[in-house]
């Protein structure tokens, strides 16, 4: 009977505290993704406003080091034209050497480089973010449960913290994030980056956009990995009704001999 006691308060504790997680949690945002399903494909467009939302907001603090300026013009992603994906290198400075005199020298950048980081170091990155390090965004919709949809609603998720929450200095408070704290400030604001196609840039619509680059950065081979599998599905199919058929015509001939 002691036993019975004991695992049934342990039941019961368990149940409540996992209601209580679920009652806390958030629902993630949703929207139509162009990447999702087998056919899924990356929107060109989303992908060059996304580029554009990344450099001109996060940049300044969030890295891709997995990344090289060449990628920009690689099918498959943001496909801009290799003379954009020239300009773009050469528009930021890369430390490069030594040279002959032994010093390390700046130059523009060139196709090859990986893009530019932002810190010198981690710690350098900390020291500038009241000791929060900036995570890398290469491969970040990959490493967050939730994946997209997560990165989408978080940038939307800074409401106002409800009655009774206290906030230390620097601190905010976002609806989406694990524990509804973080350490960084609302990085989007309606019109905050103008985009030459004319798209509106409003919060909700640079959050779809960097988001769908972040999902490229992270697998750059999707549109190929979708197009890989929807041909062995096909092959599958048909070497499905091939054997089928073999089979049958196997099959009839024994029982025409029974």
């Amino acid at each position: 009977m002691r036993n019975l006691f004991w695992i049934s308060l342990f039941f019961l504790l368990t149940t409540n505290f996992t209601v209580l997680k679920s009652a806390e949690k958030e629902e993630y945002l949703k929207t139509n993704w162009s990447f999702k399903g087998i056919f899924g494909k990356f929107d060109r467009g989303a992908l060059q406003r996304g580029y554009q939302v990344y450099t001109e907001v996060c940049a300044s603090c969030h890295s891709m080091k997995y990344l090289s300026y060449r990628n920009l013009a690689e099918k498959g992603g943001p496909e801009f034209s290799e003379a954009e994906a020239k300009a773009i290198a050469a528009s930021f400075e890369v430390t490069d050497g030594p040279n002959t005199d032994g010093e390390m020298f700046t130059r523009p950048g060139k196709l090859s480089d990986k893009f530019v980081m932002p810190y010198e170091n981690v710690e350098a990155a900390k020291a500038a973010n009241g000791g929060a390090y900036p995570p890398d965004m290469s491969v970040l919709i990959k490493a967050r449960s939730g994946g997209a949809d997560y990165i989408y609603s978080l940038l939307q998720g800074y409401v106002e913290p409800p009655e009774g929450t206290s906030l230390d200095e620097g601190v905010y408070y976002n609806k989406y994030m694990y524990g509804k704290k973080i350490k960084m400030a609302s990085p989007l604001s309606d019109g905050i980056v103008e985009y030459s196609d004319g798209t509106e840039t409003s919060i909700e619509q640079m959050s779809k956009d960097v988001t769908t680059f972040l999902m490229w950065a992270a697998e750059p081979h999707l549109e190929a990995r979708h197009k890989m599998g929807f041909k062995a599905i096909v092959y599958l199919i048909i070497l499905t009704i091939l054997v089928y058929f073999s089979m049958k015509k196997i099959w009839s001939r024994v029982e025409t001999e029974v």
